[in-house]
């Protein structure tokens, strides 16, 4: 799980990309999304974008610090 920020703006406002990749298959899913997303909003994306798709993770990795994963998980 990795974000892309600071790119340009597109006709939906978007500009950054939340990357969810799945280590076993090594498939990546890109969510378009906003820099200006709060912590609330993530999880109603991964729902719509990823939960749909795959159900519940069985392991999480992240960069990001402890504080986003405890808030979002």
């Amino acid at each position: 799980m990795d974000f892309g920020v600071g790119l340009l703006k597109t006709r939906g406002k978007n500009n950054a990309i939340w990357v969810i990749a799945d280590r076993l298959t090594k498939s990546a899913h890109f969510l378009a999304m906003e820099d200006t997303w709060t912590l609330d909003q993530l999880p109603h994306a991964y729902l719509d974008g990823i939960f749909c798709l795959h159900g519940v993770p069985s392991s999480i990795v992240s960069d990001w610090y402890t504080k986003f994963q405890a808030g979002f998980w």
